[in-house]
């Protein structure tokens, strides 16, 4: 059987926690900022964890 390849484009856009949880950054924090309040770019800052929903198809792609 073949080794099982990790989806190269998910590699680059989460994170795995110490814990196991998967991180990811959110959208909207590009372009156009100057469109949006000050508290909305605040509010983008920083990572979110993965909806619970979303995570076993995020570990089959990352080969988890």
């Amino acid at each position: 059987m073949p080794k099982m390849k990790s989806h190269s484009g998910m590699k680059k856009r989460v994170k795995i926690t110490g814990s196991g949880k998967i991180r990811h950054q959110g959208s909207g924090k590009r372009h156009n900022l100057e469109n949006k309040s000050t508290k909305r770019i605040r509010q983008m800052d920083g990572n979110t964890t993965i909806a619970a929903v979303d995570v076993p198809r995020v570990k089959r792609m990352l080969g988890i």
